[in-house]
């Protein structure tokens, strides 16, 4: 695989992310999965800056990655600094498009998914619970947007009581948009060159 696709696809992939991040989940107190959705819900909870939480959030399975993968280790790094720099720095797009909470729902769901997924297929990610995903997939034969699923239920519901039980629903549905979209984007074959 050829270096500029990587470095190409994770800044796409980081550019669509913090675009679903800060355009669409944010404004309406809407929940990821996985370790984004954590520094969501912190976020939320605490006004503490998104990207810079999800870092310090990814810092433990950094380490089981060190000891069990070093090459998503490496692969992924760079990704996880990318997006959350990109998150923290677009935060200012908070508010700056106006749509209803479904099809904000919707759309920051699938961008979200495009943005992991491409950076899924050229073997780097955000960190955090895709890496965790990646080294499961090398344990279990379970596609890996379903893994990213399961875990970005538990952690959704663990922020019922900070965004309440309406826009629990709502972060539902966003995930299984970020499901839906990171296993299209994985599985769709690139184009030939």
């Amino acid at each position: 695989m050829i270096l500029k696709e990587k470095i190409f696809a994770m800044l796409i992939g980081s550019l669509l992310l913090s675009l679903g991040i800060n355009g669409f989940l944010v404004p309406y107190h809407l929940l990821d999965g996985g370790v984004i959705g954590l520094g969501l819900i912190i976020h939320y909870f605490y006004g503490l800056p998104t990207g810079l939480t999800i870092i310090f959030l990814s810092l433990p399975l950094y380490i089981l990655a060190w000891f069990f993968e070093r090459r998503y280790f490496f692969y992924s790094l760079h990704g996880l600094i990318i997006s959350s720099f990109c998150i923290d720095l677009f935060s200012f797009i908070n508010g700056k498009i106006h749509m209803g909470i479904l099809p904000s729902t919707i759309i920051g769901g699938f961008l979200v998914g495009i943005g992991i997924g491409l950076m899924l297929r050229y073997e780097t990610s955000t960190g955090g619970t895709d890496l965790l995903a990646q080294l499961l997939t090398k344990f279990i034969s379970i596609n890996i947007g379903i893994i990213i699923f399961l875990i970005d239920g538990v952690i959704i519901t663990s922020g019922i009581h900070v965004v309440g039980l309406e826009k629990f629903f709502y972060s539902l549905l966003t995930i299984i948009c970020v499901g839906f979209m990171t296993t299209v984007t994985v599985s769709t074959k690139p184009l030939p060159h």
